[in-house]
């Protein structure tokens, strides 16, 4: 297991940008794959993007597209998302998790996660 800890949340004007951070501990992190999901009030946890282990396998949530980019350094054990053009519908808690090997984008495949950081898009 890897204990996983995000943060870069905050409040932004629609059309802004945030960089949420996801730093794991342990010496293993480069076998990991991660995920960002969120989780919007009344609403399922859902996926937002995804990379593997190397960096150089991605996937997006079709609702961020060309808005968002998940990347990491395995040197810092930390991965990255960074959020631009951002819209009230991107509010919402937002969470990383990790798991071994082979990129995934359910929820259920995912057996590390951190507590989660607050994003609110609103003027």
């Amino acid at each position: 297991q890897v204990q996983l800890v995000e943060s870069g949340g905050g409040l932004v004007q629609p059309g802004g940008s945030l960089r949420l951070s996801c730093a794991a501990s342990g010496r293993t992190f480069s076998r990991y794959a991660m995920g960002w999901f969120r989780q919007a009030p009344g609403k399922e946890r859902e996926f937002v993007a995804a990379i593997d282990w190397s960096g150089g396998n991605t996937d997006y949530a079709d609702s961020v597209k060309g808005r968002f980019t998940i990347s990491r350094v395995n040197a810092k054990n930390t991965v990255y998302l960074q959020m631009n053009s951002l819209k009230p519908e991107d509010t919402a808690v937002y969470y990383c998790a990790a798991r071994l090997m082979t990129i995934a984008t359910m929820s259920t495949n995912f057996g590390s996660w951190g507590q989660g950081t607050q994003v609110t898009v609103s003027s």
